[in-house]
């Protein structure tokens, strides 16, 4: 995982060099962007486990390298929040509770131009989870939260997923964007009765400055 993560950054930071060096106007360009996540969950195993959304933030750095006219070649390194909220009930106590999952994500998308301006985005990413916050509100036992706690505690820490967006270009160097990120595979294999089976899935939306 620390390998694939190197190599996308290397990827950036050699990229970034490269649109530094050429004249054209057609040359490999870098950016920064940012924006809100709208997340939730896709439940697989327990439709009785009801949640809302949880909303977070997404930052990174993406290099963009024509291939042909109007398709190029879009790698990303992000950070991006996802999760969920629930109002769980129960003999262990009530409330909500807000899961935030922290992750760096490696986007390889391919981005295409099908009219001036507007821009369609759709490729593979692979996430890597470092950090699982949870909030309990409401009166749920210290017995609870630790059956929460230890099924986080199992969450898959790498995932392959894929992304399908939209963006609109408001000048040279300024873009916003919108996008739904799905994962392929689960948080975990089997669930638990605190916490079923899931894919993360997020709507997020944001602004990109192109250099």
């Amino acid at each position: 995982m620390k390998k694939l993560f190197i190599a996308a950054f290397a990827l950036l930071v050699v990229g970034k060099a490269n649109a530094q060096e050429t004249t054209s106007t057609n040359g490999p360009t870098f950016g920064i962007k940012a924006g809100a996540n709208f997340a939730n969950i896709i439940k697989t195993d327990d439709s009785d486990f009801k949640t809302d959304i949880n909303t977070g933030f997404n930052a990174g750095a993406f290099i963009n390298i024509p291939i042909v006219d109007r398709l190029s070649f879009q790698p990303e390194v992000m950070f991006s929040q996802k999760g969920f909220k629930s109002e769980r009930t129960g003999i262990l106590g009530d409330g909500t509770l807000t899961q935030t999952t922290n992750w760096i994500e490696v986007p390889i998308l391919a981005k295409i131009t099908p009219a001036n301006g507007f821009n369609v985005y759709l490729g593979p990413q692979v996430s890597f989870l470092t950090k699982t916050k949870t909030k309990y509100e409401g009166t749920f036992t210290s017995a609870q939260q630790t059956k929460y706690e230890d099924d986080a505690d199992k969450f898959k820490k790498s995932i392959v997923g894929g992304v399908l967006g939209a963006g609109f270009d408001i000048t040279k160097n300024i873009s916003i964007n919108a996008r739904y990120n799905l994962d392929f595979q689960k948080n975990n294999e089997d669930g638990t009765t605190e916490t079923p089976a899931f894919k993360n899935q997020v709507w997020s939306a944001g602004l990109a400055l192109q250099f």
